[in-house]
């Protein structure tokens, strides 16, 4: 028992005084949370580059071009001339073109005859993103022409407000930055630092003591637990102070998926090491594994945006469990009960990756 104080002890020692793996490890996390929110975080909804011209210069058209500019959606500038306003279109300066036409206010006065028409252009390439736009746009316009004709609806819709929680960007970043800096920990740093020790002769000498195995292991994994959750704390108390995120869930259920991912990925993290021959090949190994890991799980964007052909696979990875429990727990207070998928195919992970790296450590 005193071995395996002792060597967890040392463990804690040999993270912290090193301090430019104490400050990367630190900082890296919170740098990705921090560039990854101001290109992503936003409270405003999508605007859109509006142009008005119009030809007609009638107080009706005038009125509607007024509540157009109204709409917060919109960023709405005036053009004179239609050539002009179609060029900026096709250049991208601009998402969407209205033209009222010259004789808009006399088919207006007309409209039993033939309804009045407005002319809106867009660019045909950027169609699905200016959906929107124009939706909006031909349900003012239905709106106006119910108003002027003084329609009567049959059927009315009536809306009614249920409270939810508001979520952020951050809200889901935040979740998977924690899983992310589990895996990079556990995985690439077991890797690395095993290999190093095994090429140094430090293994060999262990080997030559009475220490065991299981006691040298056991050490390492409370070692990556502490350091583990003190970094998960730290980005908590980050996201808390300066990004206003906060757990909605239970906070017991965070510190078991610390456990379990910690526990998966130094599973991984022990397979590589003892795969890899040199302390040089264990990085490249455990780069070329987590990158790829990092954006299929889930860190930075849902998994349910990824292409479909690719979900059988998402859906085996354990970043992709680690990181939707998290978010489960952290933004929609999810009871643990209803996460037994996510805790089952972790331990699947565990479970057969600590019996390979069981039978792939080498001392030597």
């Amino acid at each position: 028992m005193k071995a395996y104080y002792q060597l967890t002890l040392a463990q804690i020692r040999i993270f912290l005084r090193n301090r430019q793996v104490l400050f990367w490890s630190l900082m890296f996390p919170f740098f990705f949370m921090f560039i990854f929110g101001l290109l992503f975080q936003s409270d405003q909804s999508t605007t859109y580059k509006l142009s008005i011209l119009d030809l007609d210069q009638s107080p009706i058209s005038k009125q509607i071009q007024q509540s157009l500019r109204k709409q917060n959606i919109f960023e709405t500038s005036i053009e004179t001339q239609l050539n002009v306003a179609q060029e900026k279109l096709k250049k991208g300066k601009i998402d969407v073109l209205v033209v009222f036409p010259q004789n808009f206010a006399s088919q207006l006065k007309n409209h039993k005859q033939s309804p009045a028409s407005v002319e809106v252009y867009y660019n045909q390439q950027n169609a699905a993103r200016l959906q929107t736009a124009l939706t909006i746009i031909n349900g003012h316009m239905d709106a106006i022409s119910k108003k002027m004709t003084h329609y009567q609806p049959l059927i009315l819709t009536k809306t009614k407000e249920i409270s939810g929680l508001h979520l952020t960007y951050l809200d889901f970043l935040l979740p998977g930055i924690i899983a992310m800096q589990i895996m990079s920990n556990n995985m690439n740093g077991v890797a690395g630092q095993i290999a190093s020790w095994r090429e140094r002769g430090v293994l060999r000498r262990m080997q030559g003591t009475t220490l065991k195995a299981s006691t040298f292991i056991a050490s390492q994994i409370t070692a990556r637990l502490i350091l583990n959750g003190l970094q998960a704390l730290l980005l908590l108390l980050i996201g808390y102070f300066l990004f206003d995120v906060s757990i909605h869930g239970s906070v017991a259920s965070v510190i078991l998926f610390i456990i379990l991912g910690t526990l998966t990925f130094m599973s991984i993290g022990f397979i590589i090491a003892s795969l890899a021959k040199t302390p040089e090949s264990a990085g490249p190994i455990a780069g070329f594994l987590s990158f790829p890991l990092m954006f299929l799980g889930g860190v930075f964007f849902p998994i349910s945006n990824m292409p479909s052909y690719l979900q059988p696979i998402i859906e085996t990875l354990p970043i992709t469990h680690l990181s939707t429990a998290f978010r489960e727990t952290m933004n929609g207070g999810t009871p643990l009960i209803e996460l037994l998928p996510e805790i089952g195919w972790l331990c699947a992970w565990l479970v057969v990756g600590f019996i390979l790296a069981t039978r792939l450590f080498k001392w030597e």
